[in-house]
């Protein structure tokens, strides 16, 4: 039976013309600044959307930052507007409509924005894609969705539907199922105890990804970056930023009792464990956060528990990481690039050696040791090092290259 809320009956097609289809960009994810509550999704009209709002509270429970909440949240709500656009319920969905919403997000584009006066715009898969960067080679974002986007919005659908299977308040059946032959097969089977553990739970619609090389920013290129910096502040954050390997979002949230010049080190809140880490940075970063900090001096709080980065103007507030982003992409455009700091380690370096102080006399050790995300391949570290021998943990040309996730 074919009503208004599509097909009834699982399997049966629900004969939905895609490329007719006009996903407006309606309802938004809304940050609340409640601790209770970081982020919460409403529908067109200004309701809270509770089935996401359990969700969202269940992920609280778990421990999931509220970075993970933001991110969440988003793949939700451009769930709920493929909903609202094709006048499904979100507990009366079907694998029709997973199915047509992972065509959409591969292959329709990115929902039309509403304008005053002017409508709705027309769809974005019609639009030309934006022509890579002549100095990094990256293309910037376009009118379509990466394939990693789909990929993540698949399972965090497939676990939100979970969840509500389990309370009784969703759908019979998971919209978004498994791989038919993860479903069939026993886990771990037919693996050798030697060979690295995959992934058992695949799901059905979930787009494979390319593995890539991290993207190289060469040393003369990152020493016009760095002299574009404005100020001290801006030369220690990317300092410790390249010397550390720490995630940008960490590296913020670092304190003035998270310092230890003595011993060169910088304690961060590591983002999944939530464990404090010490890491190790180069003595340039601290050179320039000592010039930072003698230019802020009795401007700003000094205590062990005040906020390390602050803001440029006043008044003086703590750096956000939106702010430190747009920092680092201006200093990017002026060079005609567009590097950008994720959330993951944004520039690093990628050495084999690095000296343990400024004096090249004193003794190097491998940087494979100190670096801050510790399930980081080798294979990916030493990538690009053709002399790296593994049998003495050592190489040839010690060099640092510095890199970017893109």
């Amino acid at each position: 039976m074919n009503g208004r809320y599509g097909p009834g009956v699982i399997g049966e097609d629900s004969g939905r013309d895609l490329a007719a289809l006009v996903v407006a960009r309606v309802g938004r994810l809304e940050e609340t600044g409640s601790p209770w509550e970081p982020y919460r999704l409403v529908d067109p009209s200004g309701a809270v959307v509770q089935p996401a709002a359990r969700f969202l509270a269940e992920l609280q429970a778990l421990g999931r930052s509220e970075a993970t909440q933001r991110s969440y949240g988003n793949d939700l709500l451009r769930w709920f507007r493929f909903l609202w656009a094709v006048g499904v319920p979100w507990d009366q969905a079907t694998r029709d409509e997973a199915r047509d919403y992972s065509r959409w997000v591969q292959v329709g584009g990115k929902p039309a924005g509403i304008r005053p006066g002017r409508g709705v715009d027309g769809p974005a898969a019609g639009k030309a894609a934006p022509a890579p960067n002549r100095v990094t080679g990256k293309t910037p974002p376009g009118p379509m969705y990466a394939p990693a986007t789909a990929a993540h919005g698949e399972s965090v659908l497939r676990a939100f539907y979970d969840l509500h299977l389990e309370t009784g308040q969703g759908p019979m059946v998971n919209p978004f199922p498994l791989a038919r032959e993860r479903r069939r097969s026993r886990s771990g089977a037919h693996r050798s105890p030697m060979d690295a553990p995959r992934s058992e739970r695949t799901g059905l619609y979930r787009p494979k990804l390319a593995r890539r090389p991290p993207r190289c920013i060469p040393d003369e290129q990152f020493n016009e970056l760095f002299a574009r910096l404005g100020s001290h502040r801006d030369r220690a954050l990317v300092a410790f930023w390249v010397s550390t390997g720490a995630r940008a979002s960490e590296l913020l949230g670092a304190t003035c009792g998270d310092l230890d010049a003595g011993s060169q080190l910088v304690t961060v809140i590591r983002k999944g464990t939530r464990a404090m880490q010490p890491l190790p940075a180069s003595p340039d970063a601290f050179v320039w956060l000592r010039l930072y900090q003698a230019e802020f001096h009795g401007l700003v709080p000094e205590g062990r528990d005040d906020p390390l980065w602050w803001t440029l103007r006043r008044p003086f507030r703590q750096l956000s990481y939106h702010a430190a982003r747009a920092m680092f992409s201006r200093a990017g455009a002026m060079l005609g690039a567009n590097w950008s700091l994720l959330s993951r380690p944004g520039a690093r370096f990628r050495c084999c050696h690095q000296p343990v102080s400024g004096s090249p006399d004193l003794p190097r050790r491998p940087y494979f040791w100190r670096v801050a995300r510790r399930r980081t391949s080798p294979r990916v570290l030493f990538a690009n090092c053709t002399t790296w021998n593994r049998s003495t943990a050592s190489c040839a040309c010690g060099s640092i290259q510095r890199t970017a996730n893109m």
